[in-house]
């Protein structure tokens, strides 16, 4: 169990206890566990039969997120939701009637100084969910071309200084001087881009770009949007997904226009309140989208 109080404020629970439209005896699943604050009140308002599947990456945060989401409706997994299906094999269920991702960085990862997820934090450049797979960050940039380099930044972050961020990096290597901390990094990008108090900090789309990277992150939500999700997800079911950028949130509405599949019941999707805004400014850029599966035959 972890000893550290959450500093992580969840997005838009109203909205999403409103779309997820809570009935008896549902199997509901928080593929994004995070530190549980979705899933506490989801349980608040779950009954007697009804169950809860937590999922989550990231060893930590599922460790925070059962001292708070717990008893026995419910299940939790370190696992991606991408993994949802073998998961459901596992505990023999055929399939859920709910689902909800939030694709957010949880704030608690972002403090975290070991994990390298915060340009605030000056640590080394880890950011993997599960530190016991793939490489860290640091190696990342350590080992990738300067093509690679430059394509993660421009696709992953939309960073107009994708091509001479990668030059730099590259040429820092050649140096001897690897980047292998947040504040590295933080700097390097600071030589580029002028800091301006009315936009959000340059080097916000560089860490970006280098998680999705490391994390494969995009191709996760692909992978469960197309193929585990349509399977899995009863005819009937709910999915929502909140996302906090345009890459992801591009991916989301593409699923959800194959009528095939799913109808669409956020044609435009749910922002918070200016109110949740004032009182939580992570909010300001989160989107909710929700879809009903359609039975297979229509």
């Amino acid at each position: 169990m972890s000893s550290e109080r959450t500093v992580h404020v969840p997005v838009m629970v109203h909205e999403v206890l409103e779309q997820l439209a809570l009935l008896p005896g549902l199997t509901i699943v928080d593929g994004t566990l995070g530190a549980g604050g979705h899933s506490q009140k989801i349980l608040e308002k779950m009954d007697a039969t009804s169950r809860l599947i937590g999922l989550d990456r990231d060893a930590t945060m599922l460790s925070r997120a059962a001292e708070v989401v717990t008893g026995e409706r419910v299940t939790l997994k370190e696992s991606s939701y991408a993994r949802l299906d073998r998961i459901l094999d596992e505990l023999g269920i055929d399939f859920v009637d709910r689902v909800l991702l939030d694709l957010g960085l949880s704030s608690d990862q972002l403090a975290d100084g070991q994990r390298g997820f915060g340009f605030e934090t000056t640590g080394p450049l880890d950011m993997r969910f599960d530190v016991s797979q793939g490489i860290p960050a640091a190696e990342l940039l350590r080992i990738a071309s300067e093509e690679q380099l430059e394509k993660i930044f421009r696709d992953y972050g939309e960073d107009p200084e994708a091509r001479r961020l990668a030059q730099e990096i590259v040429a820092e290597r050649k140096r001897g001087r690897g980047i292998t901390t947040a504040a590295a990094l933080k700097q390097l990008v600071e030589r580029f881009t002028p800091v301006s108090k009315n936009r959000s900090h340059p080097a916000t789309r560089i860490f970006q770009a280098l998680r999705i990277a490391v994390n494969g992150e995009l191709d996760e939500l692909e992978t469960f949007l197309h193929k585990v999700l349509p399977e899995r997800l009863r005819p009937g079911g709910r999915m929502l997904v909140i996302t906090f950028h345009s890459l992801e949130d591009r991916l989301v509405k593409q699923a959800f226009r194959e009528t095939t599949i799913w109808e669409n019941l956020t044609r435009k999707p749910l922002v918070a309140t200016p109110s949740e805004v004032r009182w939580n400014p992570r909010s300001r850029s989160a989107k909710l989208r929700v879809a009903q599966r359609k039975p297979p035959h229509v």
